[in-house]
């Protein structure tokens, strides 16, 4: 549980720890993959120690080959070399979003489509993390003790897994779902105050 007034861990401890266990249960990854939060100096190299290729973005005002900032840099289709102080070579891929945000994309892997394959992996599980946050109530857990909070984390996950089932064996979105609850309730309670006007 990241509470760092309680125990001083913050979240790129708890992320050393969490590929350390990862690593001890025998875990081995395609790919760690992390957005630009988790993208310091000391997170590449812990991934590296245990024999892992990373897949991360970068803020575009990192430093890198000797003080130049990334999005200074002429980034070609194919992905470009850079250095990136205290680590060593990696290579750097550019993409554009339909927003038009800019995404510097950097890992040992040199090839474009093996980035933008992780990389839409990586989406689905924000995918999830967007679905089990606004449809299952997992943040919104008012409990103060640790127990209740992991219990509140559970069940707001079996509960997207119970929706994620009922999405592919009845073809209908998770919305679909939650506002077929609210409709019936809705149409319930007009029943009521139709039967009783006064």
């Amino acid at each position: 549980m990241y509470d760092t007034d309680s125990d001083g861990k913050t979240k790129n401890t708890h992320f050393s720890k969490t590929l350390a266990l990862a690593k001890k249960r025998g875990i081995m990854p395609e790919a760690v993959v992390m957005d630009a939060w988790y993208s310091s100096l000391h997170n590449l190299k812990s991934i590296r120690s245990h024999g892992w290729i990373c897949v991360t973005t970068l803020r575009k005002n990192r430093l890198v080959n000797h003080n130049k900032q990334l999005n200074k840099l002429d980034i070609s289709e194919e992905g470009t070399s850079i250095h990136l102080r205290g680590y060593g070579w990696v290579t750097v891929f550019k993409f554009t979003a339909k927003n038009d945000r800019i995404d510097y994309i950097v890992t040992k892997n040199p090839t474009r489509q093996y980035v933008k394959s992780i990389m839409d992996a990586r989406w689905s599980v924000e995918v999830y993390h967007r679905e089990v946050k606004q449809n299952c109530g997992i943040q919104r857990c008012q409990a103060r003790t640790s127990r209740a909070q992991r219990n509140n984390i559970f069940l707001a996950i079996s509960a997207w897994f119970e929706q994620h089932k009922r999405r592919i064996s009845e073809k209908i979105t998770l919305y679909q779902q939650n506002w077929d609850v609210i409709k019936n309730a809705i149409a319930e309670q007009i029943g009521v105050l139709l039967a009783y006007p006064n």
